[in-house]
């Protein structure tokens, strides 16, 4: 029954998000698929945690829309989230929850799980609000001075949006497990952990393509918001923001996990 329950609620919310124009088509469908299996396996602590994450990385989508809007053309998607991220950002969530469903006792699933979904919230915020902040981001590995919305570049702004969006996601998990307090120490520390490889690796080794009619940088590949075709610049071709997100949320589980193993 739980089960049921779960898929109806994953395909209730992935279609109300797509009618809020939250998700693409191909997004709804990745939604409801990876919710109904964290909701219907996981039961009402992992949705929480989950719904968490989905409803305050939308509404931060949207907010200050106008603002944002001239760096849009830098990043490889729109706010619409498509398959390819619902699957990055939730993919090892769903993974974890049925490595729950088959070893219910380990808590150090659990962490992994709220590391994982802790270090996309977190990486989710720092995007959104970091691209606000009035003075320009810098390189995170060599503290250069780079325009807005530059892979890897980093604020005091967007750090703090970093903290605060891993602290959501592990005062949520503390709600649901004990001992509390090591357990928001620990999803934090895992939070941080994967922002910070998101942004290192946005850095070095993401591919990065140049658009020759707009004469800007950019993630999107093969074609700018233009329609021009866009040169790959520097990175890895096969590592896109989908991929970087993926490996993101996999170190946030890893770190979530193996501190708590650690110190508990």
């Amino acid at each position: 029954m739980q089960i049921l329950i779960g898929a109806a609620l994953g395909i209730s919310v992935g279609y109300a998000a797509f009618r809020l124009r939250a998700l693409t088509t191909s997004g709804a469908f990745a939604a409801a698929a990876v919710g109904g299996i964290i909701f219907g396996l996981g039961g009402l602590p992992w949705a929480s945690l989950l719904l968490l994450f989905f409803i305050s990385s939308s509404l931060l989508s949207r907010a200050y829309r106008q603002r944002k809007q001239p760096l849009r053309e830098k990043f490889a998607k729109g706010a619409r989230r498509d398959l390819g991220q619902v699957a990055a950002n939730g993919g090892s969530a769903a993974v974890l929850a049925l490595l729950h469903w088959y070893f219910p006792q380990q808590e150090a699933v659990w962490l992994a799980f709220a590391g994982s979904l802790a270090a996309v919230n977190a990486d989710t915020w720092a995007t959104e609000l970091g691209v606000l902040s009035s003075k320009p981001p810098r390189l995170i590995t060599s503290g250069a001075v780079v325009p807005q919305g530059t892979s890897g570049g980093v604020t005091l702004v967007g750090y703090l949006a970093t903290i605060a969006g891993a602290s959501l996601i592990a005062l949520a998990a503390g709600f649901f497990a004990s001992p509390t307090d090591l357990v928001i120490a620990a999803v934090i520390l895992g939070g941080l952990a994967g922002a910070t490889i998101d942004s290192i690796l946005g850095a070095t080794v993401q591919g990065i393509y140049y658009c020759a009619v707009c004469e800007k940088e950019t993630e999107r590949h093969p074609t700018h918001h233009c329609g021009n075709q866009t040169q790959h610049m520097r990175g890895w071709r096969w590592l896109n923001n989908d991929m970087v997100n993926f490996t993101c949320a996999l170190v946030g589980a890893g770190v979530a996990a193996g501190v708590w193993v650690l110190i508990s």
